[in-house]
């Protein structure tokens, strides 16, 4: 039990570090992104070196890892590692992961403060949506854990790892407008690679530093850490934040929860199957609709008009008699 209670809050130490370092992050794209175009309106540049939200640069993507602002972010993704591995080495990857995943309330909240987005009625269903399905999830688990597995599985986590990183790598740099879509889903699906990874991870107990560098596994949370990051930090610079990390946490949270469920004999508590059900899709619907609301082109310079109320989605104007 104590060693659950302490799953339990570094999962919730792991959300609060990662909304926070998913909004210093686009406060880092944003203020690049102005800094390019000043650079490209001053006498003798060129408009071509403004940052184009449609079509990122590994240039543009490097600057944006060089602002303060940034690198204060990078520094609470390893806080959030941190509690993220500690949570899913003591509890189910279904419990671990859903509450990991209330990082998307930190991110619209501090999104309002340090970003100025406007959440309307709307947004805030979607948003308490994903999270409410998400507790579900969590409560409906069992408290038991395994992590125990054959070597196949760990080489197998390797081969998925080196798949999802390529076809992210390529998307976000070949899809426009479709990047911030990608590189959401595919950093969501490598941060929740991380956690299987970390709960299967051999040479824990007892520690042995040789057997945790030679498993695969540890190979899989290195390039799905470098990667992940990578092509999230692609996403937040074309598309809104909002839209980006609720992509980012159905795919976290609903892949590891599966693999939990199919090889790790994580299970719902008995009777409660039907929740877990209704917590996953109440999760994918919520996600969807926060993406839909939220997945417009980030309004880095501040021009785009405000955005109205009630339903409809993105930017949409609304008549004065509406």
């Amino acid at each position: 039990m104590a060693l659950f209670a302490i799953g339990v809050i570094a999962a919730a130490m792991a959300a609060v570090a990662y909304g926070v370092s998913t909004v210093l992050r686009a406060l880092g794209a944003r203020r690049v992104a102005v800094e390019m175009r000043e650079k490209a309106d001053q006498p003798g540049g060129s408009g071509s070196d403004a940052l184009d939200p449609a079509a990122p640069s590994v240039t543009s993507t490097m600057s944006t890892i060089a602002d303060p602002a940034f690198i204060l972010g990078t520094l609470m993704v390893i806080v959030g590692f941190g509690g993220g591995a500690l949570a899913a080495r003591f509890l189910p990857l279904f419990l671990a992961q859903s509450i990991v995943a209330a990082n998307l309330v930190v991110t619209a909240l501090l999104g309002t403060l340090l970003l100025n987005i406007t959440l309307h009625t709307r947004d805030w269903v979607a948003i308490w949506l994903v999270v409410l399905s998400l507790f579900l999830l969590g409560v409906s688990s069992s408290q038991h854990a395994q992590d125990s597995v054959e070597r196949p599985f760990h080489w197998g986590l390797l081969g998925a790892t080196i798949l999802v990183c390529a076809i992210a790598l390529i998307g976000v740099y070949t899809l426009g407008k479709y990047a911030a879509i990608v590189g959401g889903a595919a950093a969501g699906l490598l941060f929740g690679i991380i956690a299987i990874a970390v709960r299967v991870l051999d040479g824990m107990s007892p520690f042995d530093l040789v057997t945790i560098l030679s498993d695969p596994a540890a190979w899989s949370i290195a390039v799905a850490g470098a990667v992940g990051f990578y092509v999230q930090t692609v996403a937040l610079q074309v598309g809104a934040v909002n839209g980006v990390t609720a992509l980012l946490v159905v795919c976290e949270t609903a892949g590891p929860s599966l693999i939990g469920v199919l090889f790790l004999d994580d299970a719902a508590r008995p009777g409660l199957a039907w929740l877990a059900f209704v917590g996953f899709i109440g999760a994918v619907v919520g996600a969807v609709l926060v993406a839909w609301y939220s997945t417009g082109d980030p309004d880095h310079f501040g021009e785009a008009p405000p955005e109205k109320g009630g339903w409809r989605r993105g930017r949409e104007e609304v008549s004065e008699g509406d």
